[in-house]
Formats: structure tokens, C-alpha cells, sequence
């Protein structure tokens, strides 16, 4: 092992665009898509903005008898991880002789709400006998890991992160130390999320943040004095995590590195008083990476859109990088997508490896005037010579976690 983990493949489905280039090029332009809700049961309900993936097609994707034992977010997360394979050539012939090389690890947040509400309402509605076997696994957080391995014939180490928006970065680095111990010469990893079932919904709406906002222009406007919470998503994002050398013997482009994570968990809701954690998660991170501050190119932030939670993401990024956390270009695509739980630090991580291969900070689409003080890139993306990413994500209850990626070599100068 070299010590080195990057990324080979990514894949995304998105509410903004299926495949890593539709995705790009909308993050890239700023392009908003929230809209009006439209999933079936959900018109009365006061939720209305939402970020949804419109178009995706499970049927054209994932065959017929996977989908019948599975809900709409395994049926994102093998739409994914197929993109993800190609995009890093790694096909059954590459690991068919060592399937225990190969393993899978994803995180949810919410599970598969759809599926289990419509079973729910067969039983009570039709009676025990209407309810069909795949209840007992679609809806589980685990189903996604175990239905990409199965498909795939990956028999490598395979979990599952079950938590709440920061369990997307935690899922890459599980997949890290996987490989670094020696148990994995490569993982699928990522998250994918479909939390707007009429029954997922309501479970969110006693979520603290959580805008109830008709116009999806001002719906999700993080980081200014406009700001009213943030708007669910769903789709997600997975990725070929390899040891490098690995990945170098099978002539694999390395798209990026995965140079250190850190996670806390302040067991708080209260975002004001949990700054310091996220700020911690951060120097961890930092260290893992041999990065300094100064090295910090650009901020993926986790932007929840409510002004506590707002200033305690500035003040941890002050405490962290200190002056250099003013300046530091800040972006927050997802205020043009929504927030996808575990599966919006996956896209964020996505939209990361793309900005530094690019050379451009993708803009932060509906925000405006900011009233923090951060360097929040609005209006148009902002060409830089980009070399690390810093990734952030905070959970609800106080888990914190802090990701830095590293251009990688292969990518243009």
C-alpha cells in the first residue's frame, strides 16, 4: 500500500443532471432547479420546494428484478455506482477472479420510505396477505450496500453508515481505511437519498430548519439575513475509491485524493454551540492531510440555511483556518439542487473533485447578498488555480465531518 486512497469513478444522479457531465455542467452555470413539489401524496402537505430528480428512468437503468425488491433510493444508488464503474473502467473482468477484493460501503439517512409506506397502506388497508416479502429489506438503511454488492458479485468488506447528512463524508472514509488495512484493493462508496414520499416528508417536518417557503427562488438562501432554512433533495453520489498503486497497475485515471477526514459528535441540536466541533473536525482533517490552512483552495460548506447555523459554520471556519478562513472562496451548489441528507456531502464531494479538475469554483445559485464574513462565491462560477477541496457536512444531532481532496495527478494542469 502506497497510503495514498483516490478516487477513480464517480457517478451521479442528481436532481440537476444524470452522469458526472450533466451534473458539472449545471453546478458549474449556477443552474437552480428547486420547483414546486410534485411527488404523488405531497400537494397538501406544507412542505413545497424540493430539489427532485425529474427524468431518471429506473427501468432504463436497473434491471427488472432488482427493482421490484428495492425503493427509489437503491434505485438511485445502483444507477450510480453502474456510472461509477464505468467512469473508472472497472468491470467484472477486472475483479472476477478476486471478488473479495472489492467491497461496498454507503450511508443513508432516511432509508426507503416509499416502499415502506406502500406496504404499510396495503396492510392496513388490504390485510397482512398483500404485503409483499421485499418489505423486510427495501426500506432498511442497509439495502442499497447489499443490493450494489449482489448485483456486482462484489464479495469484499460491504457496511453501511446510518446517519444523517455527515455519514456521506463518513462513508468515503470507511472506504479509505477498508483499503488501507488491507481488507479492499477497492470500494463502491457514496449515498444516495429519496426522502419525499408523503411519509418521509412528514417526517421531516418537525425538522428544525426545514423551509416551508412557496417560492424556490427564496426557499434556500444560506449564509444571508433572507435565510429561511433549506429544501429536502433526493438522488446521491457514488464513487471508486482504490489504493493508488492498485489503481495504477490496472492503468486507472486518478481523478482525486482523499487526503484526510475527521469527524466529531457534540450530541447538540443547538447549531450555535456546535461550531466548535465542526471547527475540530476541520484541524483533524487538516492534520490527517499534512495540509496547511493556507492550503485550503476552496470551501464546500454545509450552508443549512438558518442563521445559527450559518454563523456557527463562519466561526468554525475562522477558528480552523483562521484569517485565511475569510478569504478562502465558499461555495454551497446545493442551494440550486436542495439538501439530499447523507446523499448532499456525496454530491458536494463529486461537485469538488469536478472544480478542482476544471479549474473553477462553481457559484452558489439564489444568494445574493451575504451577510457573513465569508468569501461566498454568487452569480458566476470563478476560474482559480485550484490544487485542495475542503468538504463539510454537519448531521442533526451534532455529528460533524471534514473532507480534504486533493487535485489529482492525472487531472490538466
Amino acid at each position: 500500500m502506497t497510503g495514498r486512497t483516490v478516487i477513480t469513478g464517480l457517478g451521479v444522479v442528481a436532481p440537476n443532471g444524470i452522469g458526472a457531465d450533466a451534473f458539472w455542467k449545471a453546478t458549474q452555470s449556477g443552474l437552480s432547479v428547486l420547483d414546486r413539489i410534485t411527488r404523488p401524496g405531497c400537494e397538501h402537505l406544507p412542505l413545497r420546494v424540493a430539489g427532485e430528480v425529474r427524468g431518471f428512468d429506473p427501468g432504463a437503468l436497473v434491471e427488472d428484478r432488482f427493482l421490484v425488491q428495492t425503493d427509489r433510493f437503491t434505485h438511485h444508488a445502483l444507477a450510480a455506482a453502474d456510472l461509477a464503474l464505468e467512469d473508472a473502467r472497472l468491470g467484472r473482468a477486472d475483479y472476477e477472479g478476486e471478488p473479495f477484493s472489492v467491497g461496498v460501503v454507503t450511508a443513508a439517512g432516511s432509508g426507503g420510505g416509499e416502499f415502506g409506506q406502500r406496504e404499510l397502506q396495503r396492510l392496513w388497508g388490504k390485510g397482512p396477505r398483500y404485503v409483499g416479502p421485499y418489505q423486510s429489506i427495501a426500506w432498511f438503511y442497509a439495502a442499497s450496500t447489499g443490493q450494489v454488492s449482489i448485483r456486482k458479485g462484489l464479495k469484499g468488506p460491504c457496511g453501511v453508515v446510518a446517519s444523517d447528512e455527515a455519514g456521506g463524508l463518513d462513508a468515503l472514509a470507511h472506504a479509505v481505511r477498508a483499503i488501507r488495512r488491507g481488507s479492499s484493493r477497492a470500494m463502491l462508496a457514496g449515498a444516495t437519498e429519496a426522502p419525499l414520499a408523503p411519509y418521509s416528508v412528514v417526517c421531516q417536518l418537525g425538522y428544525e430548519g426545514l423551509s416551508t417557503e412557496e417560492d424556490p427562488g427564496r426557499a434556500y438562501r444560506p449564509f444571508t439575513d433572507k435565510a429561511v432554512g433549506y429544501v429536502p433533495a433526493e438522488g446521491g453520489a457514488m464513487f471508486v475509491v482504490e489504493d493508488e498503486t492498485a489503481a495504477r497497475r490496472r492503468g486507472a485515471t486518478v481523478r482525486a485524493v482523499l487526503a484526510g477526514h475527521a469527524a466529531t459528535f457534540t450530541g447538540t441540536q443547538r447549531r450555535d454551540s456546535a461550531g466548535e466541533g465542526l471547527a475540530h473536525a476541520i484541524r483533524g482533517a487538516l492534520r490527517e492531510a499534512h495540509c496547511a490552512p493556507e492550503e485550503i483552495d476552496v470551501v464546500f460548506a454545509d450552508a443549512l440555511g438558518t442563521l445559527r447555523a450559518d454563523t456557527a459554520e463562519a466561526a468554525a471556519l475562522a477558528d480552523a483556518l483562521g484569517a485565511h478562513g475569510r478569504v478562502v472562496a465558499v461555495t454551497a451548489p446545493k442551494t440550486g439542487t436542495g439538501r439530499a441528507y447523507c446523499a448532499a456531502p456525496a454530491l458536494d464531494t463529486a461537485a469538488a473533485v469536478l472544480a478542482l479538475e476544471h479549474g473553477i469554483v462553481p457559484p452558489t445559485p439564489n444568494v445574493f447578498d451575504v451577510c457573513h464574513d465569508l468569501d461566498v462565491v454568487t452569480g458566476n462560477a470563478r476560474p482559480a488555480p485550484l490544487r485542495t477541496a475542503l468538504v463539510l457536512s454537519r448531521g442533526r444531532m451534532g455529528s460533524n465531518s471534514a473532507l480534504v481532496l486533493r487535485k489529482g495527478p492525472d487531472s490538466p494542469s
